[in-house]
């Protein structure tokens, strides 16, 4: 074919406009006529982009720009391709349905740009999503529009939003040792020890409602985290390993929680090696629906409390 100057080019085609810019073309694999979906200011770019479609025909990565693949499809086959934890994969669904689809699941992917997906965060933020919510979603449209780069599907990810991927989070609170006490001495028996082990040796509550007594060494004073129970609305109560290989490790707690846990083994627990250490008021795993509410009901009854109770000395 000839460009604008009569030359002949080995692939494609670019001529000059009226308006000055440039237009390429070249013929796909198809054998039909494809157009660039924009013009250049140079004959350089139209150049440049006509060596990008022939390299993507020669490794076989070429795509139909006619073929709009629409974003809902998309994602719900990229969503069924995560190997998330069952929790993960609640939450992420959550955000997906809630939150992306409703704007983007008719979108063809390759039409969804920068300021489509800038206009999609602020009028999260305007509608009263919390920020950590649509910095979540966010981070799950970037994901997923990163994999359709991959994929060949679009050249570029749209999110491209500084810091849309990210939250600052005020500082956490945190409770003294006197504070920890006053709430041990505020929740049923069957809990205290749960709310001493959880703040002295900073287990996840999963990880305490899956301690069995074979993970209690009272004489070495360690506690050993091997599993951890978690809670969805689809796969109801599982049991896994913790979120991380560093999460499977043994955890030191001071001497003062040895009587404490010795109490609360002979009183509490259920019998046997495997037996699980905290369970519910009335056997079985402690849910955490349930500790919530019991959780809770501690909190107003100490913030009513005039004085904090003296903690055991700690050794």
């Amino acid at each position: 074919m000839a460009n604008s100057k009569g030359r002949r080019r080995r692939f494609g085609s670019v001529r000059k406009l009226p308006s000055g810019r440039f237009q390429a073309r070249y013929r796909g694999p198809d054998g039909l006529m494809r157009t660039a979906d924009t013009t250049f200011a140079t004959q350089t770019d139209a150049d440049r982009w006509l060596v990008k479609q022939e390299a993507k025909i020669l490794d076989g990565d070429w795509t139909n720009p006619d073929v709009k693949i629409a974003f809902g499809d998309f994602a719900q086959s990229w969503f069924k391709d995560r190997d998330y934890a069952a929790t993960t994969r609640e939450r992420n669904a959550g955000v997906l349905n809630r939150h992306i689809l409703p704007t983007f699941r008719t979108v063809p992917l390759r039409e969804i740009t920068t300021p489509q997906v800038r206009r999609w965060r602020s009028d999260l933020l305007d509608a009263g999503v919390g920020p950590a919510t649509v910095s979540k979603a966010y981070q799950v449209l970037r994901a997923i529009m990163n994999t359709a780069v991959d994929d060949g599907l679009i050249e570029r990810n749209p999110c491209r939003v500084k810091g849309a991927g990210t939250v600052t989070h005020t500082e956490r609170p945190f409770l003294s040792v006197p504070e920890v006490y006053r709430l041990a001495d505020a929740v049923p028996p069957h809990c205290r020890a749960l709310v001493l082990l959880a703040a002295f040796a900073a287990l996840r509550f999963g990880e305490l409602a899956a301690l069995q007594r074979r993970d209690i060494d009272l004489e070495a004073r360690t506690v050993s985290v091997r599993r951890s129970y978690s809670e969805t609305r689809t796969d109801g109560l599982t049991v896994k390993a913790p979120k991380s290989a560093a999460g499977v490790r043994t955890v030191a707690f001071p001497a003062s929680l040895v009587p404490e846990l010795a109490h609360h083994l002979a009183e509490h627990a259920e019998a046997g090696r495997t037996g699980l250490v905290f369970v519910g008021a009335r056997g079985g795993v402690l849910r955490r629906n349930n500790f919530r509410r019991i959780w809770l009901r501690a909190l107003t009854a100490t913030a009513r409390s005039p004085r904090p109770a003296a903690p055991p000395p700690a050794s």
